[in-house]
C-alpha cells in the first residue's frame, strides 16, 4: 500500500469560537499540509492510483489543488502542468512555479482551464487529475473525517460540520467519511461566498444550475458548476446538508478575525467556513431550528491558504472597501 503523501493535521480547540457560539469549536487545520491546503489529500490519492507510471500530470486550479498537484508530482519525480484562469492572483502563478511547476494561464474562469487541461492531457499523453469531481478525490478527502474521529475518540461526536464548497471535492469526501465513521446524522453546513454559489443555486433551483459568472473575490470558490455527485447529496436523504451563503466581506472579516484570534492567515475560500461562526450564521439556524438549540461541538474545517499573503490581503481589503 502506497504511503500517504498527507500529513495527520492538528485538531485544535478554538476558546474564542467556542464564545461565540457557545458550544464547543474544533478546527481541523488542513492549511498545515504540505500544499497548504486539504487537497493534498484527494490530489495525491488519485495520483498515487493513476499516475505512477505516467509521463506527468496535468490539473487545472485555481490555486490550491495546483499546489497539491505540484507537490505531489515532485514527491513522485513525474513533471507537472498546471492550468489557472486569469482571475487567480499572481502570488499563485509565482509560487507555483517556484515549487518546479510548468504553469499555463488560459481563459477568464476555471471552465476554461478545465478544458484546456483536458486538451492537454489527450494530446501529451499526461494524465488529468481533478481538482474535485472524481471518486478517488472524495475518497481521498474522507480521510479528514476518519482523522477527526480518531482523534476525538469514540464517546465525542460534532454537532455539525462546517466547510467551505468550491468544485464539491470536499464536500463529497467530508459526506464519504462520515458514512465510514457512523457520523451520518451529522449535518454538513455548506458555506459559500455569493457569487461564487453554484451549490446554492443548484440546491435553491432543485437541479444542477450553472452560474453566468464567477464574481466572488474567492476565487477559490470560483466553479460556476458544483460536481453532480455534490449536488445530488443535497437531495438525498443519507446526510443533512444545509447550504448557505456569506457576502465577500463577511468572509474577509472572517479571516481577518481568525487571523487576530488564533495567529493564522487563510485566504478568502476558508473565510466562507469561518463566516459560518464569526458572522452568526450558525446561531441563526439554531434560532429557526434547523440546528439545535443544544448543539455539539462543532468541527470546522479550515481548508488552506496556499493563494494569500499580507500584500493579497491588503488587495482583498481595498477591494472590498474594507479599509
Amino acid at each position: 500500500m502506497a504511503q500517504h503523501m498527507h500529513v495527520n493535521t492538528p485538531l485544535l480547540e478554538s476558546v474564542n469560537m467556542s464564545k461565540r457560539v457557545g458550544t464547543t469549536v474544533y478546527l481541523k487545520m488542513e492549511n498545515s499540509q504540505p500544499s497548504g491546503s486539504f487537497k493534498l489529500r484527494g490530489v495525491a490519492h488519485m495520483c498515487q492510483q493513476l499516475a505512477s507510471r505516467s509521463k506527468g500530470i496535468v490539473c487545472p486550479s485555481g490555486g490550491s489543488a495546483g499546489m497539491a498537484a505540484v507537490y505531489v508530482a515532485r514527491k513522485m519525480c513525474l513533471p507537472a502542468t498546471i492550468i489557472i484562469p486569469s482571475s487567480s492572483p499572481q502570488l499563485v502563478v509565482q509560487r507555483l512555479q517556484e515549487q518546479g511547476a510548468t504553469v499555463k494561464v488560459v481563459g477568464k474562469d476555471f471552465e476554461d482551464a478545465i478544458a484546456e487541461a483536458f486538451r492537454i492531457a489527450e494530446t501529451e499523453g499526461l494524465v488529468y487529475v481533478a481538482p474535485s469531481d472524481h471518486p478517488l478525490i472524495w475518497q481521498g478527502n474522507s480521510s479528514v473525517i476518519t482523522e477527526v474521529a480518531t482523534s476525538l475518540g469514540p464517546n465525542v461526536k460534532p454537532g455539525a460540520v462546517l466547510i467551505s464548497v468550491g468544485g464539491g471535492g470536499l464536500l463529497c469526501g467530508v459526506v464519504q467519511g462520515l458514512k465510514d465513521v457512523g457520523w451520518v446524522d451529522v449535518p454538513i453546513i455548506a458555506m459559500e461566498t455569493v457569487g461564487a454559489d453554484s451549490l446554492n443555486a443548484s440546491v435553491k433551483a432543485g437541479r444542477i444550475v450553472t452560474l453566468d459568472d464567477i464574481t466572488s473575490e474567492a476565487v477559490c470558490l470560483g466553479v460556476k458548476t458544483v460536481c453532480k455527485k455534490a449536488f445530488e447529496y443535497t437531495q438525498s436523504n443519507e446526510v443533512s446538508i444545509i447550504s448557505e451563503l456569506v457576502t465577500d466581506k463577511q468572509a474577509l472579516h472572517a479571516l481577518e478575525t481568525f487571523l487576530d484570534e488564533e495567529r493564522v492567515l487563510v485566504q478568502m475560500a476558508c473565510g466562507a467556513a469561518l463566516a459560518a461562526v464569526y458572522s452568526g450564521v450558525v446561531q441563526r439556524l439554531q434560532a429557526e431550528g434547523r440546528l439545535p438549540a443544544h448543539i455539539g461541538p462543532l468541527l470546522v474545517i479550515v481548508c488552506g491558504g496556499s493563494s494569500i499573503n499580507m500584500e493579497q490581503l491588503s488587495m482583498l481589503k481595498h477591494k472590498l472597501g474594507a479599509i
